[in-house]
């Protein structure tokens, strides 16, 4: 269950994936499968793995003593393969002196860190795949709905609202590959024993770690990572780049929802973006939560990037820092990233309010085509000289831009009724917007949709 002093940084399901009975478990899924591969290898006695197995349940453990004891050990390996010990020698004395054989108390920390990162990477790839399929079709939907441009949240040229769908999409989409591939790198077994040679398992050390690493479902590295934590960091760079893109995303639909503005709108229901005092407020909701999530990632990211600097073969404070540090990255971005779908799922458009924004600014947004038009005829300087005193008188005598235009002798010499008619056109003023709509979606398309 999510606290509540966390529930606008993490998803039920994230929650739970890195509570207390949680990380138990992975820490003796670990000790369980090392048992058993070692037992398989005639290490130890099958017996002893059998114990250790019945004895290995989070329930069993008393999580108030063992946090005490991870302050005095520094480490929560310490407490955690006393408690196992006790567990196996209440019904085999024997069998409790083979717990934890070979291994350090980093190995089974790090390796359970990684168990959940892989129970992770699917709750957020299937988020993510539903999010990317939701703008795919509300880039196509609206590849000729037209809208203004904003530049320095400034009125600017017309271009699509398709196209800054697309936008998001692809930008999405490319974290989305980032993460996977940074996942896939990170998913891997630590296996080293005090100094991370497995001296103390001898010449099986390896066949015991690629033995392992197959029971756990993991990847076996090169050698032990204790103090290389540059796979792990990856990770979190990529959830930071896909954070910043998702709040990307949040902007500017948040921005399009303010009343002023009205192009867009979340959808609203019982309890969904409602004011505590004003009744007539529609808040955007998946928009505030995407953003209170990745706010606090670029610092947990640098925090990560800190703490790689790590001494010898096993760090002084460095590794002892990440679990909360990894467990808020993951659990920040998943929210941000499910935010986001349930937002664009219920995302509603309103095409008329966005050509009556392009109407609102009397045209002065043409001004670039004006002085486009006019340039080839009379040299840029002056045409923009013309054009600038038109955008001026405009404002002042609150008229059409083209209108003003008309009645200026040096205009109508060179531009003729035709070309200032059709002037403020936004669709005859939106460039290649439409091919790279297409290419933005087709850069996609490699992503399978659920």
């Amino acid at each position: 269950m999510t606290r509540l002093i966390d529930s606008l940084s993490t998803t039920d399901a994230l929650a739970e994936l890195f509570s207390d009975h949680s990380m138990l478990q992975a820490m003796l899924t670990f000790e369980v499968a090392l048992a058993r591969v070692e037992a398989r290898r005639k290490i130890i006695p099958k017996s002893a793995a059998e114990e250790i197995a019945k004895a290995a349940r989070p329930d069993a453990m008393d999580v108030s003593s063992m946090v005490q004891e991870t302050r005095l050990s520094a480490t929560p390996g310490v407490p955690l393969v006393k408690a196992l010990t006790q567990l196996v020698r209440t019904k085999n004395p024997v069998a409790a002196g083979y717990v934890h054989w070979g291994a350090t108390s980093q190995d089974a920390c790090d390796t359970a860190l990684v168990l959940l990162l892989k129970r992770a990477q699917p709750i957020l790839e299937s988020d993510l795949l539903r999010l990317e399929k939701l703008l795919r079709r509300l880039a196509d939907q609206h590849g000729q709905t037209v809208m203004p441009g904003r530049t320095l949240l400034q009125a600017a040229g017309p271009i699509t609202f398709g196209l800054k769908v697309a936008g998001w999409l692809a930008a999405i989409h490319r974290g989305h590959i980032r993460l996977k591939a940074s996942f896939q790198e990170s998913l891997l077994l630590q296996l080293g024993g005090a100094t991370g040679t497995l001296a103390a398992l001898g010449k099986d050390g390896i066949q015991i770690g690629k033995d392992l690493a197959k029971e756990l479902g993991l990847n076996y590295p090169e050698a032990p990572w204790h103090a290389h934590r540059d796979r792990l960091a990856n990770l979190l760079c990529s959830c930071g780049v896909l954070a910043g893109s998702l709040g990307k995303m949040a902007r500017d639909i948040s921005l399009l929802m303010q009343a002023e503005v009205a192009e867009a709108a979340e959808r609203t229901g019982p309890g969904r973006g409602g004011s505590s005092s004003m009744p007539h407020k529609a808040n955007p909701a998946g928009c505030t939560q995407a953003l209170a999530a990745i706010n606090g990632v670029p610092g947990m990211v640098s925090a990560f990037l800190s703490a790689m600097v790590q001494e010898q073969e096993r760090a002084v404070g460095g590794w002892q820092s990440e679990w909360p540090i990894v467990a808020g990255v993951i659990q920040r971005t998943g929210l941000a990233v499910a935010a986001m779908a349930e937002a664009a799922e219920g995302l509603t458009i309103n095409p008329a309010r966005m050509r009556a924004n392009l109407d609102a600014t009397r045209g002065v947004i043409f001004a670039e085509k004006a002085t486009m038009l006019l340039a080839g005829k009379i040299g840029r300087d002056a045409a923009r000289k013309l054009v600038e005193e038109a955008v001026r008188r405009s404002s002042d005598e609150q008229r059409r831009f083209r209108s003003i235009l008309s009645e200026m002798p040096e205009v109508r010499k060179h531009l003729d009724a035709a070309a200032l008619r059709n002037l403020e056109s936004p669709q005859q003023y939106l460039g290649v917007a439409d091919e790279f709509r297409k290419r933005l979606v087709d850069s996609t398309k490699d992503s399978k949709e659920s």
